[in-house]
Formats: structure tokens, sequence, C-alpha cells
């Protein structure tokens, strides 16, 4: 091996990065990271409400936990509890689909479209 060890392809000054675009691709990344855990924790004290059938209301919480559910008495016929249950879960289920959905609009925002999902956003 030649005095002085390896040549080149090292981080430490004769490599392929440029300090100026590196340090602002960094910042970049970092400011991007701080945008999107604020986003999140903005999402994730919000509220999502949905009705079904005029006579169930359901809100969740951005954490997607039922966090209130309303229902009107003439939902209530003790003849048809299956469908006062179809009707629950429909008004729920439409809570957290809107709660999803805006979660994907927010974060989309933020990186313009693409799929980070793989880093725990």
């Amino acid at each position: 091996m030649a005095k002085g060890g390896f040549r080149g392809g090292s981080y430490g000054g004769g490599g392929g990065f440029s300090g100026g675009v590196n340090k602002n691709m960094i910042k970049q990344a970092q400011k991007m990271q701080q945008d999107m855990l604020k986003m999140q924790e903005e999402l994730e004290q919000a509220t999502y409400e949905a009705s079904a059938g005029g006579v169930v209301k359901a809100v969740v919480s951005g954490k997607g936990e039922l966090v209130s559910l309303s229902i009107e008495p003439e939902a209530v016929d003790p003849e048809d509890v299956e469908m006062l249950q179809d009707t629950i879960i429909a008004a729920v289920n439409e809570a957290l689909r809107k709660m999803e959905s805006a979660k994907a609009d927010g974060m989309g925002r933020l990186t313009g479209g693409l799929d980070l999902s793989g880093f725990g956003f």
C-alpha cells in the first residue's frame, strides 16, 4: 500500500461530497422533519366527526380513538338492535376515514407527494 493510506473516496476531503450542497440538503431535510412532526402533532390534536343516518354521530381523535358518540332517541328500536349497531359502526368508520384522509393530505402537502411511510410518518 502506498504511503499515507487510501486516496480519494473518503469522507474526509477527497471524496465526492460537496460541503455546501451536502449541508444545505441536511438543513432542508431537518426542516422537513420538524415540519412533519409539527403537522403530525396538530393532526393528532384535531377531532373528526361523521354522522350516519342522521341519528348517530361519532367523533374520533387524530390518534384514532373514539371520543364521543351520540345517538338520537328515534334510532333506538328494541326490535331492531342490529340496525343501530350497523349505524354506529358506519358513523365511527366514516369518522376514522376522515381522520386518515386529513393525515394523508397534510403529509402530502409537506412532502410534495413523496411516500415516506417507511420512515414512521
